[in-house]
């Protein structure tokens, strides 16, 4: 295929650059590290490498140099829409090259010959309770993938090779991110629509064909096209990509590692955030406004008794992020533009609290942001489409964030990243340091 042929130029091109900085470089210190740090989570501490995606704090994430406005506008668009097709985004993620629509059309058909399921992944699906969350059912239908991997059945051959691995992860990973949805559509249907399965339309791109699978409204491509793209990577030291980077970093093929980064996001500081948010909201909208306009100065009155009663605000707060979340802007663009949504209750008070809420907590003066993350619009928007089942919310996020994950661990075998082994410490020499005003 001749997107893997570029990746192999530039995997090429690019080795030379981390190799030069390890040997010539590789003493410079580029931080330090406090206690607070130690103890508080590795917070801000730079020790990872990925030239996929950068979260800067006061301008948002950019994927391969690009804002969300940059990449929607340059990526190629799926007929007939506004936004970009998730092959696109693939490429370009992999690449850091805008994908010509012949080159996307070649992604699209290469997923399509790999997007087939083998039966055993609905047998291990199935033998599940169907009352388990349904990122368990994700998790082990990941996993369960892991029997055919190419880049498992490569280091046991007798042949392995660092420098030509990342071919093998590469195939694992576009297997794995062409399966994701079909799985992902398999597990809604089977918990949510008494397991009525849509087969795959050959003649959609990917997220229009999630939208057909699940039985959604022609509309929903969009979504499907949007969230995908949007919630795909974050800089690596998040949970999730965090965690995939970590397990593959042992050598562990690409389902072992992303099953791994699944459970990581399936965490309510994490993934889980989305289906929490949209609860609050729907509590804080029936209880403040059920019958009323949800006008400013209600909102204002509303948010103070909620802080003044011990409680935060959900949605609002990122760890790196101090402006609003350029994703939460992109998908409150898509509300304000789509008639009937932009209209709606919740989504109204939603969009209240966005006008709100900022100098609500600045006042308090307890927050570092007070602007919104993604994960206070996104649950609206599903809801609005008759997707209710909020559980499912997190599946999707792990569907969109399989592309930065697959993208970011296949760039990890090129360039041969050691396996992640950071140094412990012990409470008494934190102790001892404290006291000694810093470690000697």
């Amino acid at each position: 295929m001749a997107l893997k042929e570029t990746l192999k130029q530039k995997i090429e091109e690019f080795r030379p650059r981390t190799t030069k900085l390890v040997k010539e470089f590789g003493k410079v210190k580029i931080d330090e590290v406090t206690i607070d740090q130690c103890i508080g989570g590795a917070r801000d501490i730079r020790s990872l490498v990925t030239d996929i995606s950068y979260l800067d704090p006061q301008e948002g994430i950019r994927f391969r140099g690009k804002t969300i406005p940059e990449t929607f506008e340059a990526l190629p668009k799926a007929a007939g829409s506004d936004y970009p097709t998730v092959e696109s985004f693939w490429y370009f993620l992999l690449t850091g090259e805008v994908p010509t629509q012949a080159q996307v059309d070649e992604v699209s058909a290469e997923w399509k010959k790999r997007q087939v399921v083998p039966s055993y992944v609905w047998d291990a699906i199935r033998a599940l309770p169907r009352d388990i969350h349904p990122m368990v059912m994700l998790s082990v239908g990941i996993l369960a993938l892991q029997k055919d991997s190419k880049f498992y059945a490569f280091y046991g051959s007798g042949k392995f090779n660092k420098m030509t691995a990342w071919e093998y992860v590469y195939e694992d990973a576009s297997d794995l991110v062409a399966r994701i949805p079909i799985i992902a559509a398999f597990i809604y249907n089977l918990k949510y629509r008494g397991d009525y399965q849509i087969a795959p339309d050959s003649t959609l791109d990917m997220g229009a064909n999630f939208a057909h699978m699940i039985g959604q409204s022609e509309q929903y491509k969009d979504v499907a096209r949007m969230y995908f793209i949007l919630h795909s990577d974050h800089e690596s030291g998040n949970v999730s990509a965090h965690t995939t980077h970590l397990v593959h970093s042992a050598l562990s093929d690409p389902y072992y590692a992303y099953s791994a980064g699944l459970n990581g996001l399936a965490g309510p500081l994490h993934g889980l955030a989305n289906q929490e948010v949209l609860d609050w909201t729907m509590k804080f909208q029936a209880k403040y406004c059920a019958d009323k306009e949800p006008t400013k100065e209600l909102i204002k009155e509303a948010l103070w008794d909620t802080l003044n009663s011990g409680q935060v605000i959900p949605g609002y707060g990122h760890a790196v992020l101090r402006k609003t979340d350029p994703r939460y802007m992109s998908q409150r663009e898509f509300c304000l533009k789509t008639p009937g949504l932009k209209d709606d209750a919740l989504f109204k008070v939603v969009s209240m609290i966005f006008e709100v809420a900022p100098g609500v907590l600045t006042e308090q003066g307890k927050a570092k942001n007070p602007w919104p993350n993604v994960d206070a619009q996104s649950g609206v928007i599903q809801w609005y489409y008759g997707l209710r089942e909020w559980d499912f919310y997190t599946v999707l996020f792990g569907v969109g964030r399989a592309l930065g994950c697959m993208a970011n661990i296949t760039w990890d075998r090129g360039l041969g990243y050691a396996i992640e082994r950071p140094k412990s410490v012990t409470t008494a020499m934190l102790e001892k340091w404290a006291a000694e005003g810093g470690r000697k």
